[in-house]
């Protein structure tokens, strides 16, 4: 039910564009072989190609770039309906039998490949990719049109694709991914998010050396009856798998890894020239690819550490108009509907995901050129009203609402005028946000319901909280918090929640923002980075510590959200300094005293995005 009316997000629904484009076959052909990339690396691709019997026809292709296996081998008498491609069926089954074919390629060091990874999303995996759009569009089966599409690692590497700008690469749909590893992933606000790195970092390792023994200990890759990766179709004995196996013992460690990459700018100790710019999609953006390929940049408002920061930042830089961009409730991956007021839990999202997917496919690789005509190019869904919106930017057109830090732990839009007044807070480093949380899926945790356990958790943090909405108020876009502080130790981490408070008293989690001191001066992103709010460069040039009691200041932004907060409800702002489930801790070992200033002259204050109307 639409209260207010609002007209309707879409001309055509994407479920329902689903159920007009019928499967046009019935059955796959597979076939797997061997690809030579430049440097003589052998990588195993699979070929799905519509229909049971070989035909003399070309399709449009798209590709999945994976870490996670492009295809396991089958134990023999396994039992009967496993899937073999558990990374790849989503694309597989919505998009062969609608008349693509599919290519899964197992990146180089990875599956059944050859090589070894030299790091998280190689630049050696981008050349790579364009010498296999090469060798596909040059197959009989392929029309001469190829898209690429995956979530998270495979939406970035649709993203290296893209701007390698080989001519046959006419659409990308990058689900779920980063845009700069090092903020959206790694370093959120300039704080390891070492949870991530610890524990994708294992599952890399179990994948990669085909770890049987630890498989387990990885939900979505447990099945007995999953035995590794499969071996391509001319390697009758495996011979040639156990010797790309034994060449994957040379991938680099995930936890090492990124402690190298303190800054933005840091390289690594034996390569100074390979920082995070190098595996980042950002680093490679041109305009000359952003006139020629198509991009549906998605995401979801719980997805990571900043991935829909990431997928906003795509959309704004990439200029195509034929792009777009679509944020919903959702988490990485689309696995599960995050909104605290959803109607209906356990109701699948990938099928929405994919059928967009499809209907941007349709239009830029099959040339249909009513698909998608009449939408708008950017639609988000806004939690608590439980709707979908279209608006033709991003962020949608609105104002600024202030609120400011006051006495009593209040939060208001009256500006202070005390001439000195703070509130001191403790560090706890004890200070957690659970396992039901934004990152935990990140490393393919089985996460099925989000910040669930929040109430009460905001106990252990330095909270202000506003009088009860007179009106419902829509927040879209990017929040933000300038801070005035003092703290006692030479660094520390700011992580500040923004909350929903019931009229019953109940606090729901509604986005986060992280931000390391030490990276508090203003500065430029660069230029393919486009600035959300409050600008840091987090180069190691411009990092500056704290003078012990002295008195600094910090503006950073909040990750982007969309939600209702109804009339009667409150809007509660709560900082902390560690979340320590997720993040390493600053200072460790030293729980910095803080205090925040809210006077006339220093008036710590949060800034919320608010579309009129809401």
């Amino acid at each position: 039910m639409n209260d207010n009316k609002q007209p309707p997000a879409w001309s055509v629904e994407p479920l329902a564009y689903l159920e007009q484009r019928a499967p046009e076959y019935q059955g796959a052909r597979l076939f797997s072989r061997y690809v030579e990339v430049r440097d003589g690396t052998r990588l195993a691709v699979d070929v799905h190609l519509p229909g049971t019997e070989a035909a003399d026809a070309a399709y449009p292709v798209v590709l999945c770039l994976t870490p996670y296996y492009r295809r396991f081998a089958l134990r023999p008498g396994h039992h009967d309906g496993i899937e073999a491609c558990p990374n790849l069926a989503l694309y597989r089954d919505a998009l062969v039998p609608r008349g693509y074919a599919l290519v899964g390629v197992d990146v180089r060091g990875t599956g059944a490949s050859f090589g070894a990874r030299d790091g998280f999303r190689s630049p050696r995996e981008r050349l790579d990719h364009h010498d296999i759009a090469d060798w596909v569009a040059a197959q009989p089966w392929c029309d001469g049109n190829i898209g690429a599409t995956g979530i998270s690692y495979l939406g970035a590497a649709s993203d290296f694709l893209a701007g390698t700008n080989h001519p046959a690469v006419k659409a990308v749909a990058p689900l779920f991914a980063v845009w700069d590893t090092w903020s959206n992933h790694l370093y959120p606000g300039g704080v390891l998010c070492n949870i991530v790195s610890k524990r994708y970092g294992d599952l890399a390792d179990v994948l990669d050396h085909d770890d049987r023994a630890r498989i387990p200990d990885h939900a979505y890759f447990a099945d007995p009856d999953l035995t590794g990766p499969a071996p391509v179709d001319d390697d009758g004995d495996g011979s040639l798998l156990t010797a790309a196996l034994h060449q994957h013992q040379a991938n680099f460690d995930m936890q090492d890894f990124a402690q190298q990459l303190r800054y933005r700018d840091a390289g690594l100790s034996d390569d100074p020239d390979y920082t995070s710019a190098r595996i980042s999609p950002y680093h490679y953006a041109n305009r000359p690819a952003d006139r020629d390929t198509a991009c549906y940049s998605i995401s979801g408002w719980m997805d990571g550490a900043g991935y829909s920061l990431g997928t906003i930042q795509r959309y704004q830089w990439l200029r195509n108009p034929a792009n777009r961009l679509l944020l919903g409730p959702w988490d990485h991956g689309a696995r599960g509907q995050v909104s605290p007021w959803r109607r209906q839990a356990g109701e699948p999202q990938q099928p929405f995901v994919m059928a967009e997917v499809l209907r941007f496919f349709d239009r830029h690789l099959r040339g249909d050129s009513a698909a998608a005509a009449d939408e708008a190019p950017v639609h988000y869904y806004l939690m608590g009203a439980e709707e979908w919106r279209a608006a033709g930017q991003w962020p949608p057109p609105g104002g600024e609402q202030r609120l400011f830090l006051a006495p009593e732990g209040e939060l208001t839009a009256a500006a202070p005028n005390e001439t000195t007044a703070r509130d001191a807070y403790a560090a706890d480093f004890d200070c957690r946000t659970g396992f039901h949380s934004r990152y935990d899926r990140l490393y393919v945790a089985d996460v099925e319901t989000y910040y669930d356990d929040w109430h009460g958790r905001d106990r252990a943090m330095l909270c202000y909280t506003g009088a009860p909405l007179t009106d419902d108020t829509e927040v879209t876009g990017h929040p933000w918090v300038h801070l005035h502080f003092t703290c006692s130790e030479k660094d520390c981490a700011f992580f500040v929640y923004l909350e929903d408070v019931t009229p019953e008293g109940r606090s729901i989690y509604v986005t986060e923002g992280i931000f390391r001191a030490l990276h508090r001066r203003p500065g430029d992103n660069p230029p393919t980075i486009p600035a959300t709010g409050p600008s840091h460069s987090f180069r190691q040039a411009d990092a500056a510590l704290l003078v012990p009691g002295e008195v600094a200041e910090a503006a950073f932004e909040l990750l982007p959200t969309s939600y209702l907060f109804r009339r009667g409800h409150a809007i509660r702002l709560a900082i902390a300094a560690s979340d320590s489930d997720h993040y390493s801790r600053i200072p460790d070992g030293r729980p910095p005293l803080l205090e925040f200033l809210r006077d006339k002259d220093r008036p710590s204050h949060l800034v919320l995005p608010v579309v009129a109307g809401g």
